[in-house]
């Protein structure tokens, strides 16, 4: 990973999701510069011994408050008790599949706890945002690679919550341009931690494919759903831009380091530039790992599209920031995790 940070850093983040996947690493990443972490999580999609693995892998201690981000009373209980320097907002529902059939859930969620969070971060002058946003609020792109200026829709509820985000954050900077926010729109990220002690482990049925993938692998699932094979990609799958968690992390520690210097709203892609069908995905698991993935095609999933990939140029400019792990990294550490971590 590529980016500048010669000065020892003292400032306090809050996490919000901090249990979840991106957040676990992305506090891990943090602590290792020497940043302060704070975390707030409800649990709904991860698990409360997360912790104890974000302390065994770092060695410093972390701040955990377990709650729900729509909950503004625990959010000013948390500003009281810490001296919060900015906030990295990762908290949120986030199946593609079921926002479209449950999107009132999504609605609620996503949106209350986002506004909650920035009313009490107003509340207690703290203004230094980095909002995981996501590659769906480009809808259905007419030309690859993806850039930031591009028009933004949605197909479906999820990235419909992140697209009305994205517009509250816009309209809080125009209103009160003290603030300082960074809005990351990221693509599908896959991997785990190198030690193998955290890495995408969902609750209940996995609604991404690598976790699916490995459990299929491991024989926990029978077999892997493959939603379409005739889209217009190289074997008729769908292509999306996959990125080592481990790389989108340091890409949050980027956005931090550019908010301690600098003022304004920014958004940046984070990806690999690079797209990989879903068939390719599979493929490269099995053979990095030597083992067998069972799967059959179905029909599309609501929602989706054929292909995503992004232009990460503005991100390697501005942020001095650019994904470095393979394909084969991602498969090699998603598979690891859960060997290091089977039952």
């Amino acid at each position: 990973m590529s980016y500048n940070n010669c000065e020892v850093n003292r400032l306090k983040i809050l996490v919000t999701g901090g249990c979840g996947y991106i957040g676990n690493h992305t506090c891990c990443e943090l602590l290792e510069r020497d940043y302060e972490v704070v975390i707030i999580d409800n649990l709904s999609n991860s698990k409360v011994e997360v912790i104890d693995k974000i302390k065994d892998i770092t060695s410093k201690d972390v701040r955990f408050y377990k709650g729900d981000v729509c909950d503004k009373e625990l959010l000013r209980k948390v500003f009281k008790e810490n001296k919060i320097d900015a906030v990295i907002h990762f908290a949120g529902y986030k199946a593609v599949g079921e926002s479209v059939s449950m999107p009132l859930k999504y609605y609620r969620n996503n949106l209350d706890s986002t506004l909650s969070l920035c009313e009490i971060m107003k509340e207690f002058n703290c203004k230094k945002l980095v909002f995981s946003s996501s590659a769906t609020v480009y809808g259905l792109p007419k030309e690859l690679p993806i850039k930031e200026s591009f028009p933004l829709s949605t197909t479906n509820p999820y990235g419909t919550t992140k697209l009305v985000i994205e517009g509250i954050l816009k309209d809080l900077y125009k209103s009160d341009n003290s603030w300082s926010i960074v809005i990351l729109r990221y693509f599908n990220p896959i991997g785990a931690h190198s030690s193998g002690l955290i890495g995408e482990d969902p609750n209940g049925i996995p609604n991404n494919l690598m976790p699916y993938i490995v459990k299929v692998a491991t024989k926990e699932l029978e077999c892997l759903s493959i939603f379409g094979n005739d889209y217009d990609t190289v074997d008729g799958t769908g292509v999306r831009d996959y990125i080592h968690v481990v790389d989108l992390a340091l890409g949050h520690v980027a956005a931090i380091d550019k908010l301690k210097k600098s003022n304004g709203l920014f958004t940046y892609n984070l990806g690999t530039g690079k797209g990989y069908s879903v068939l390719e995905l599979v493929n490269t698991f099995k053979e990095v790992n030597n083992v067998d993935v069972n799967y059959k095609i179905v029909d599309r999933r609501p929602g989706d599209i054929a292909k995503c990939y992004a232009d990460t140029t503005k991100a390697s400019n501005e942020l001095h920031w650019h994904a470095t792990k393979t394909i084969e990294d991602m498969c090699r550490d998603s598979y690891n995790f859960v060997i290091k971590n089977r039952k």
